[in-house]
């Protein structure tokens, strides 16, 4: 047996590179910040040109107005340490390379014993190293570029808000609209798989498409993390909020149909037989799980074309799924009405011998998503 190894050659220069380009609107915005940054600072302050102003430009523009209020503060608190720290030095200890080699060093332990974050530690150290070098260091002068960071900050907020505030809802809008229709469809591959009567392999590839869905909802919450932060402090934010709350909701909901699916999934692979199929029972519950499947489906398609007078999660539904299946089928022409398509509990008065464990497991995680669908509290 011959052991062959594979080596990977990665570009080291793709590294550089990000995945997708920051959008143009943002970097005509960061320009805009750093040209009028460092006009008003020539207009209002009387010496060099105004680094330190636009430095705080280039860096407070952010995606969101709420992360560029952020940015902001973290510059300013980093480079009025940065500042005071150096000058107190120069004062002291004069002027020399140790002189600054030791700012540089105390920045960097000041910033960790005061735990800050990475902006503001970062910028101690430049700050401080800036001022020692680039100038004669006088209480004017240092005050000067603390004057200047503030006005560099200041300016790029207003700019980052006047200027078409950064609204990020439509990935996230998508990504649960994604993640409701891809939960559907576990819970179509359910209903599909009782009725056709998979092996072991085929329930293996669908368990695998289930366990999938919770990366899935990670990245949907993540979008909708920065969906909340791009309307924080938005002036666009209120006739966005209303779609951003169902969103939240929709997604809370599917992260329980989601666990339910999976654990449908599981149970099925783990007790499926040849017979299973030929249950009465198990063919009212492949029915059941397909009208789940259409209710989840005809969600997604609401959330796809919702707009800002949106309403929550209850209420009914309505959808129409054509599915390979003939239970899967009825359960689709079911929920043609505007009426959500699970109907009453299903009823086992006699439970299989070989596959009660099972059925009985099935019965409780359909009346677990009934509850979450429905609203209902049995």
């Amino acid at each position: 047996m011959r052991l062959v190894a594979t080596v990977v050659v990665v570009n080291p220069v793709a590294r550089l590179r990000s995945s997708s380009r920051t959008p143009f609107l943002q970097v005509v915005k960061t320009a805009v910040a750093v040209v009028a940054a460092v006009l008003l600072c020539r207009v209002l302050i009387d010496g060099p040109f105004p680094t330190f102003a636009a430095i705080a430009a280039l860096l407070v523009v952010q995606p969101s107005i709420n992360q560029s209020f952020v940015k902001g503060l973290e510059r300013s608190a980093g480079v009025v340490l940065g500042v005071v720290l150096a000058t107190g030095f120069h004062l002291l200890l004069g002027d020399s390379v140790w002189v600054v080699l030791l700012v540089i060093v105390l920045a960097i332990l000041i910033a960790w014993a005061l735990r800050l974050t990475p902006t503001s530690a970062t910028q101690v150290g430049i700050s401080g190293m800036l001022v020692l070098t680039a100038g004669v260091v006088t209480p004017n002068y240092s005050a000067d570029r603390i004057l200047e960071t503030v006005l560099g900050a200041i300016v790029a907020l207003i700019v980052n808000a006047l200027i078409v505030p950064p609204v990020l809802l439509g990935p996230a809008h998508l990504a649960v609209a994604r993640l409701a229709r891809d939960t559907a469809a576990a819970y179509e591959r359910v209903a599909i798989g009782l009725t056709e009567g998979w092996d072991e392999g085929r329930w293996h590839e669908a368990l695998l498409q289930a366990r999938a869905l919770r990366q899935q909802h990670a990245r949907a919450e993540a979008s909708l993390t920065a969906a909340r932060e791009s309307l924080t402090m938005n002036p666009r934010g209120g006739r966005h909020r209303t779609i951003l709350d169902d969103d939240i909701d929709v997604a809370e909901h599917l992260r329980v149909l989601i666990t339910r699916v999976t654990g449908m999934t599981r149970a099925i692979q783990d007790n499926t037989a040849p017979d299973l199929r030929a249950d009465p029972v198990v063919g009212s519950i492949a029915t059941e799980v397909a009208r789940i499947g259409a209710d989840v489906r005809a969600l997604g398609a609401r959330v796809a074309s919702a707009s800002g007078s949106g309403s929550g999660f209850a209420g009914p539904v309505s959808a129409s799924a054509g599915l390979a299946s003939a239970s899967v089928s009825d359960a689709a022409g079911a929920v043609a009405s505007p009426e959500p398509a699970l109907t009453a509990p299903i009823e086992v008065i006699r439970p299989n011998s070989r596959h009660w464990v099972l059925i009985g497991a099935l019965l409780e995680d359909i009346r677990r998503v009934r509850e979450e669908l429905l609203g209902e509290d049995d």
